[in-house]
């Protein structure tokens, strides 16, 4: 049981458009990964890469975005319990947060690197 009341579906998924919007408007690393993923999917798409491998970039391209979400929602939550006083261990885990994100970004670029290699080559080649 929950002292709050139960939302219905449509105030649920207003909500988690409004939380979208606030960190599209508000952390430019987002907006930079949002754009780098629609570049990769269009490039993708350019190249004309399987559904599979597009389907493994939209995947990537998601896990990156959903990371950078959660280390928003870490640095706003730790800001806001502890009033954005400094502690050792807020840092710490806003680090590891952050941390979490470069390692989807890293893994992000490797499958891309996989993946458009061999299509940009191929492209090239048979021109």
């Amino acid at each position: 049981m929950t002292k709050y009341k139960k939302q219905g579906f449509s105030k649920t998924f207003k909500n988690a458009r409004k939380g979208l919007r606030i960190v599209l408007k508000s952390e430019r690393n987002i907006r930079i990964h949002f754009l780098a993923g629609i570049l990769a999917l269009l490039v993708g798409a350019a190249l004309e890469i399987s559904r599979v491998e597009l389907c493994i970039v939209f995947i990537a391209i998601c896990l990156v975005v959903g990371f950078e979400m959660l280390n928003s929602a870490i640095e706003f939550s730790l800001d806001a319990v502890f009033r954005n006083k400094y502690s050792i261990l807020v840092g710490m885990a806003k680090d590891i947060s952050a941390g979490a994100v470069m390692f989807a970004t890293f893994i992000a670029i490797i499958i891309g690197v996989i993946i458009y290699t061999p299509a940009i080559l191929e492209f090239f080649l048979k021109r």
